[in-house]
């Protein structure tokens, strides 16, 4: 999956051009950066690539959440509904936002639950984040009704598909707002980086500022710049933007494998009686970094995903007992522990949400092993691979 696999001499050259001028800073210093703007260049790139009006780079794909909550105005007292099932920037988010998180259950396809979103909502709610989890998407048809109907923001968190459609629309451009990350495990990276993605004019011009300590970017000089609100320095680092120029033109590329890959997994597990495939609301649009599959039970899951590990097939995920992904495991927000002091409403409301009642997610991530599929395997290795996982997992059946 991640676009490491394929650095090369395209991100060298383009770093170098960073380092031969010594500027590594995105702002200022026009007269000896030598005409390289890197952070400029691949935002332009993402907005061809991905067809949409803005994209503002960000330092990881969590200042780009946190930079969505500011722009799209969440704040304190604000509910924002997100699923069980995600990475634990979705909540850290919201709760730096002084929002409060919701927490709502998840379905087979491993995203946002319409029904449980409808369910979620209350005067105080703000915003649905639907997360694309593993590459695939949530129901967005769905999901855009229920905003439109209740007046709600969408921000889609497309941080684990970037590349992946639905209906010919690139995931990250169908809401109100959406999220890209960067960092070194995505599909293509910067080594660190993120992007906020819009096509609303007023969010685009206030995610540049906020971004940059609330800079307005008016006129040359950068010590007469105004400051027409608060920001924070969520700013990437030319290096960084360098190496995403240069992955950024490979992702076609990134996305052809990664499909080819999947689908030599996929077709050997189909015949496997037992494992059923995650629901994919449009199959097309898959950006295929994962294969995600479902054992009939819980026992079953965990001694699948047991017995591969054991059989060196390392890159499958039981993420049901991972405390970076899956509720379960989120103590810090369950106990509501933090640095500084949470906002009482917040804490009110943690204190008030019983993590045990997510049932319908157990049942689906208690059964849920994800395949992680690499790049750089040869047809033949790929083979190897779906036959040796098919094995492994029929002995277990």
């Amino acid at each position: 999956m991640p676009g490491f696999e394929f650095f090369g001499d395209e991100e060298r050259k383009e770093v170098n051009d960073v380092l031969n001028t010594g500027i590594l800073m995105r702002y200022g210093f026009d007269g000896m950066r030598q005409g390289h703007w890197k952070a400029k260049e691949l935002e332009k790139a993402i907005t061809e690539t991905f067809g949409v009006r803005h994209a503002q780079l960000t330092s990881s794909g969590t200042t780009a959440l946190s930079t969505a909550m500011a722009v799209m105005g969440v704040g304190h007292g604000d509910e924002v509904i997100m699923p069980t099932f995600t990475f634990v920037a979705s909540f850290e988010a919201i709760i730096a936002a002084g929002a409060i998180p919701i927490l709502v259950d998840i379905d087979e396809t491993l995203c946002l639950d319409p029904k449980a979103v409808e369910a979620a909502i209350t005067p105080r709610t703000k915003m649905v984040m639907p997360v694309h989890m593993c590459g695939s998407m949530a129901q967005m048809d769905e999901l855009q009704a229920i905003c439109k109907k209740h007046n709600l923001l969408l921000l889609e968190d497309a941080c684990q598909a970037i590349g992946g459609t639905f209906n010919g629309q690139k995931l990250g451009t169908i809401g109100d707002g959406g999220t890209f990350s960067f960092d070194f495990v995505k599909t293509i990276t910067c080594g660190e980086g993120g992007a906020f993605l819009t096509n609303n004019e007023e969010y685009f011009l206030n995610a540049d500022h906020y971004t940059d300590h609330g800079h307005d970017h008016i006129g040359t000089d950068r010590g007469a710049e105004s400051h027409p609100f608060l920001g924070y320095n969520f700013r990437i680092s030319e290096l960084h933007a360098a190496v995403g120029l240069g992955q950024i033109r490979k992702l076609d590329k990134i996305l052809e494998t990664q499909k080819k890959h999947n689908a030599i997994i996929k077709a050997a597990l189909e015949k496997v009686e037992g494992i059923t495939f995650r629901k994919i609301p449009d199959p097309q649009g898959d950006n295929a970094s994962f294969l995600s599959f479902f054992l009939p039970t819980e026992e079953l899951a965990r001694k699948a995903h047991k017995a591969l590990l054991a059989n060196g097939l390392g890159g499958n995920f039981y993420w049901f007992d991972n405390n970076w992904h899956y509720i379960k495991k989120w103590d810090h927000l369950k106990n509501a522990t933090s640095l500084f002091p949470l906002n009482p409403t917040l804490v009110q409301a943690i204190e008030e949400t019983d993590f045990n009642s997510f049932a319908q997610s157990d049942t689906v991530m208690g059964r849920t092993i994800s395949s992680l599929i690499n790049l750089n395997w040869t047809e033949e290795q790929a083979k190897e691979r779906a036959s040796k996982m098919a094995e492994t997992i029929q002995s277990v059946l």
